[in-house]
Parts: C-alpha cells; sequence; structure tokens
C-alpha cells in the first residue's frame, strides 16, 4: 500500500509525543465507524492532542498496517498528513473484524555536552548515535516501543486479525473489543512480548474531555495474569493506554526499555 512522505515536522510530532508524560498530549486513531452491518469504506483519523478526539497535530502514518478477517493486508486509500491529523480510507470488503495498527520503535539518549546536559531522538540505533556528537560524556540511552491500533468490525466479530505479534507490549482481548456494553465488563489480557505481563499501569478515558472540568479518568493494574477488568458505565468512545517498563531494550547501552499501548474502543448502550 502507499504511504505518504514523512515529513520532518510529523515526525518531530511523534517523537514528542512519545516521550510525553501519560498526563499531557495523547496519540490516537478514531474510525468513523466500529461496528457494521455490511460491508463499505471507513475513514479514520490520526492525531495527538490534549483533548481526546480533538485533533491538533497530525500523526504519522508511517508503520500504518490494516489487517483483514481473514489476516490478510485490507486496502488503505486516500492517505493524507494534514496540518492538525492524519487520515486515511480503509475498504471493509469482507465479514469479520479488521485491525488497523501503527507500531513504531524509538529511541532517545542524553548526554552532558559543554557542561550542558543535552538530549537526542533517532528511530534506529545508528540513528540515535549519529545523533549523539563526539566529545559527550555521562551518555544514557533509553528505547520505546510503541503500539497504536483500533478495532472495526463488519457483521459478526472474529479473532484472526487480533493474534498478538510477539513484539512489544500488546493487547490479547479475553472480551472482543468490539463487543462492548454499558453495564458490563471486559476482560483483557496485557502481553510484553507474547508473555502475559504483570503490573502494567492502565488509563481509561472517556472521550469529551474537552467539555468537562476534568478527565474522569480511571487507572487500572494488570494482575499476575496480565488481566485487567473495565467496567463501562456509559456508551461512547474510550481511549485506552498502557504502558510499563524494562531492561530488555535490543540497542546495546540502553539502559531501560519504555512499552506503550494505545487503543481506542467503542461501548455501545445495552
Amino acid at each position: 500500500m502507499m504511504m505518504p512522505t514523512l515529513k520532518k515536522a510529523g515526525l518531530l510530532a511523534l517523537l514528542l509525543a512519545v516521550a510525553l508524560p501519560a498526563q499531557a498530549h495523547k496519540r490516537w486513531l478514531l474510525p468513523s465507524n466500529t461496528v457494521l452491518s455490511q460491508p463499505q469504506w471507513i475513514t479514520v483519523d490520526a492525531s495527538v492532542s490534549n483533548d481526546i478526539f480533538f485533533p491538533e497535530r497530525p500523526f504519522p502514518l508511517k508503520g500504518l498496517t490494516a489487517t483483514g478477517p481473514d489476516g490478510k493486508p485490507a486496502e488503505v486509500d486516500n492517505t493524507l498528513e494534514g496540518h492538525r491529523r492524519s487520515v486515511f480510507d480503509v475498504n471493509l470488503t469482507q465479514a469479520g473484524t479488521y485491525r488497523l495498527a501503527i507500531a513504531g520503535q524509538f529511541f532517545f539518549a542524553s548526554y552532558q555536552l559543554g557542561g550542558e546536559r543535552k538530549r537526542a531522538r533517532g528511530r534506529s540505533v545508528k540513528e540515535i548515535r549519529a545523533a549523539i556528537p563526539k566529545g559527550a560524556t555521562q551518555v544514557k540511552l533509553s528505547e520505546t516501543v510503541s503500539r497504536m491500533e483500533t478495532f472495526v468490525t463488519v457483521g459478526a466479530p472474529n479473532r484472526t486479525a487480533l493474534k498478538p505479534t510477539g513484539q512489544g507490549l500488546e493487547l490479547d482481548p479475553i472480551t472482543h473489543p468490539n463487543d462492548l456494553y454499558t453495564g458490563e465488563q471486559a476482560r483483557w489480557r496485557l502481553l510484553v512480548d507474547g508473555k502475559p505481563a504483570a503490573g502494567v499501569q492502565v488509563e481509561v478515558v472517556p472521550a469529551g474531555t474537552r467539555y468537562r472540568d476534568q478527565q474522569n479518568d480511571w487507572q487500572l493494574t494488570s494482575d499476575a495474569n496480565g488481566v485487567v477488568t473495565i467496567d463501562w458505565h456509559a456508551a461512547g468512545r474510550y481511549f485506552v493506554e498502557a504502558s510499563t517498563a524494562d531492561d530488555n531494550a535490543s540497542a546495546f547501552g540502553a539502559t531501560e526499555r519504555r512499552l506503550q499501548y494505545l487503543t481506542t474502543v467503542e461501548v455501545l448502550p445495552l
């Protein structure tokens, strides 16, 4: 599939967004529909913003994948990186569940140079090492592995597209992400490199933060089996972010690997 040229400004926005703390800017995908009765095209927004689902900066579409209900790539068209959001269309041609995802790996360094503490960012080990000047001391290197995704189902849901990749922090849903209703619970298992991950911090944020004095978010922690249980109190769109860290960085010399998982789901009224 054809991807748009990654603009320097878009890359900077992406790297800054990854580095920001959880309470600041959020990165998200927002599909026009999550549950459909028949095959059709949908459109998806990708942005970075303070107010959930109100676009502020475009999120680069480099690394975008669309997986169909048969596990094969789905057709993506009209990819565009605008001034405030990126957009793409997906052709839903068959019944079942689609997974739309943007995954990435980034490296961050801090170092001492000329009596000042400085920082650098890169998309690969080679790039981050090239960004650190000669003479730098007290170099600290960290790695961030991020996955952002959403799900859309035509007709009855299936699970072929939901199969974990075994890389980074991922969702292995016990409750299907397109089968969420008010007054019910969702049980989701979080995996790190394909294995259940205990102690993962999860934040759930209802849409509409722009019109509230508070985010009305709540925090959860995965249990010994990597499972979190989410109670859905109201219908609407929700942003869910999970994060953890370990020392399994792939880059030589990196002292920490930060793992992030972000998803958008829709809860329907009973």
